[in-house]
């Protein structure tokens, strides 16, 4: 088994608890209403939303993938830390074992936030990544990431 790892960074103007709040907590409320067109549901399968809970994305008609479950491994409000395992589904492919993502938002000087994400994928055997598939993504994640970013910036008061 090999062990791949990426590391991104993106900065946002919207404060860490306020996307973080937004993002990752209220997730499966927020996402679906926003994204109506990529993201049917996000359930959660086990546990209270929390560390130890199990989420299942449920994508709209169209997609690659019809759904993604994933295990949170750890969900820190104060420290702003998020880390979950995706455990089935998706980008989850024969040649991978398992697929870590650990996300922190951190304050930026303006009052905005840092936003750190590494996602490490652990692969069988002699399987190769192809980087277009890390690429689309990624691409992915940061869309959803911006359309919370966009409806929080247009909704000042919204999850303060």
């Amino acid at each position: 088994m090999a062990i791949t790892t990426f590391t991104d960074e993106h900065t946002s103007p919207v404060p860490p608890s306020r996307i973080f709040k937004a993002s990752i907590v209220d997730s499966h409320n927020l996402i679906p209403k926003l994204m109506p067109q990529a993201i049917k549901s996000i359930q959660i399968i086990q546990g209270n939303g929390g560390a130890g809970s199990i989420k299942q994305i449920n994508f709209a008609e169209g997609s690659n993938f019809s759904s993604v479950k994933y295990h949170i491994d750890e969900l820190d409000e104060k420290t702003y830390t998020y880390n979950y395992t995706l455990l089935e589904g998706g980008a989850l492919t024969d040649g991978l074992e398992k697929i870590t993502y650990e996300i922190k938002f951190e304050p930026a000087p303006d009052g905005g936030s840092i936003n750190k994400v590494t996602s490490n994928y652990y692969t069988k055997d002699d399987f190769k990544l192809k980087e277009e598939d890390i690429k689309a993504g990624k691409e992915r994640v940061l869309a959803m990431y911006k359309v919370v970013e966009a409806h929080l910036l247009q909704n000042p008061d919204a999850y303060v």
